[in-house]
């Protein structure tokens, strides 16, 4: 039996892991910043299932939910970051109101959960998933400021990897292409400012004509997310889906192709060996 302290579960992924997870008969910590609309979560589940109000962007909150988590179970083994949005629109037509607490919840929240857990894990071992995308693979015009935060993620999160493999601690970084969840409904805020000369870069056709249409099923999602965090031998890098797989192996060659191509003039800026 595992015990899991998840953020982000009033909705998609993270409401469907902590379900599964206490479903199977796993303890869960599930948080949500309103908690109440969560507390339905709770109640058939014979107390394996407690549910806490966390506004991850507050270091302060994150250290009580996790000194309430230890009080009620003890400890737990698994950390799981999943609270976060996305803001799109060209990075031009971004601003610093819009685009500021996005990285607040999506960086900085995940970084002060994960500093306040990590007393606790360091003590048991056990996993962190963080949940990453697409979209921190690969940037595309539209996303910027989601894909420069989720390029956070994966680099917060490969550094991490490297500090706690000692302490007995994996990181698992979890990126899905589109799913059919809620995301591009409720987790979505798009820039205000319209500028024609982005028009082409827009993705706000992109959430119109996608949401509800996603190939990805987040049930089948969640089942090899469980069996990652089960797995003796999980990799580093999840990512989830086809298009997920496909985004990676674009990435891949692309930065294959920009390495050989200037592979002779780059290494030459090193000092000459005597």
């Amino acid at each position: 039996m595992k015990t899991w302290f998840i953020t982000g579960c009033s909705s998609g992924f993270g409401r469907r892991l902590a379900l599964a997870a206490a479903q199977r008969g796993d303890q869960v910590i599930a948080t949500a910043r309103r908690v109440e609309t969560i507390e339905d979560m709770a109640e058939p589940l014979d107390g394996r299932m407690i549910t806490l109000s966390l506004d991850v962007t507050d270091a302060a909150a994150a250290r009580a939910a996790i000194a309430k988590a230890v009080e009620t179970f003890g400890g737990f083994d698994v950390l799981v970051n999943n609270a976060g949005y996305a803001l799109f629109g060209a990075i031009e037509e971004g601003t610093p109101e819009e685009y500021r607490p996005m990285f607040e919840v999506n960086v900085f929240g995940l970084i002060e959960t994960t500093r306040a857990a990590l007393p606790v894990l360091r003590r048991s071992g056990g996993t962190i998933v963080n949940m990453s995308s697409g979209a921190g693979i690969e940037g595309r015009g539209g996303g910027g400021y989601y894909h420069a935060a989720k390029f956070a993620v994966e680099g917060i999160s490969e550094a991490l990897a490297g500090e706690l493999a000692p302490f007995g601690i994996r990181v698992l970084i979890v990126e899905p292409g589109p799913f059919r969840t809620d995301f591009l409904g409720r987790s979505i805020a798009m820039a205000a400012k319209e500028m024609p000369e982005y028009a082409g870069s827009s993705r706000k056709r992109y959430r119109e004509t996608s949401n509800g249409n996603q190939p990805g099923d987040p049930d089948k999602a969640i089942a090899v997310m469980l069996q990652a965090v089960d797995a003796d031998d999980a990799p580093l890098h999840l990512p989830l889906g086809r298009i997920a797989h496909s985004i990676a192996e674009r990435k891949l060659a692309a930065f294959r192709r920009d390495i050989d191509a200037w592979r002779h003039i780059t290494i030459a800026t090193d000092f000459e060996q005597p």
